[in-house]
């Protein structure tokens, strides 16, 4: 008896993991750096829109709930700094700066403040949160002649931190826009911490050596949701 109980349990599972709905789409927007070289900003506007911080990325979501999503991306980071930029003497006299690019693999949970359905009909504005495991591909800095030259791979994780607001357009068409810090957990993205580098001892370190890294990405995405109208379990 108790095989096929279990068979329509499978079932029941199955059925409810088809009937779900998803999302697919990309992301395009700009990145900024805050770190020991060039300016410590976050929300200033031309942080961003400078065509060396264009950046873009594709996302994945699975809606599980009408409070809650999976979410998947994976996204391509450019950004630059420069001690020019910055509000500090110092780091104005010493004028460094360094252009790196990210590569962003991210999976975790999108939470929308209020019950959100794009299978109700209506267009709403909902705001939501996002975290969940990060993991970046990157660069090591050191500075050498003093200037910052690129060295080797800088692979690590981060956290991300994100609050969007998105707007459903019609079914199956989804607009936001989101703003995320991500905390690394590298103090050498900018050459400020080059032991972190194999052979790096032998370079200099400058900057706070109790902080670490942050970057920031500021965009839109656009989504195409897509499969049965979902039959939300309590999951």
């Amino acid at each position: 008896m108790k095989y096929p109980i279990l068979f329509l349990v499978f079932l029941l599972n199955s059925f409810v993991s088809i009937a779900q709905t998803y999302e697919v789409g990309f992301f395009a927007g700009g990145t900024n750096f805050s770190g020991d070289v060039g300016s410590t900003s976050f929300l200033l506007p031309d942080d961003y829109l400078h065509e060396d911080k264009l950046s873009y990325g594709a996302l994945f979501k699975w809606n599980r709930s009408t409070r809650h999503s999976f979410r998947f991306s994976a996204m391509r980071l450019n950004t630059y700094e420069h001690d020019l930029r910055s509000r500090s003497n110092r780091r104005i006299a010493r004028g460094y700066r360094f252009n790196t690019s990210i590569t962003e693999l991210s999976a975790g949970i999108e939470f929308t403040f209020w019950d959100w359905d794009i299978h109700n009909g209506k267009s709403e504005i909902v705001p939501y949160l996002y975290t969940g495991p990060t993991f970046f591909f990157s660069h090591h800095y050191f500075v050498n002649n003093n200037q910052l030259e690129r060295g080797g791979k800088n692979n690590n994780f981060a956290i991300p931190m994100v609050i969007g607001i998105k707007l459903n357009l019609s079914y199956h068409w989804v607009v936001a826009a989101e703003y995320g810090a991500r905390y690394t957990f590298t103090d050498n993205l900018d050459g400020s911490a080059p032991n972190e580098m194999s052979g790096g001892s032998s370079f200099s370190s400058f900057g706070n050596p109790n902080t670490n890294d942050w970057y920031m990405f500021a965009g839109v995405s656009l989504t195409y949701a897509f499969g049965r109208k979902p039959c939300y379990c309590n999951f």
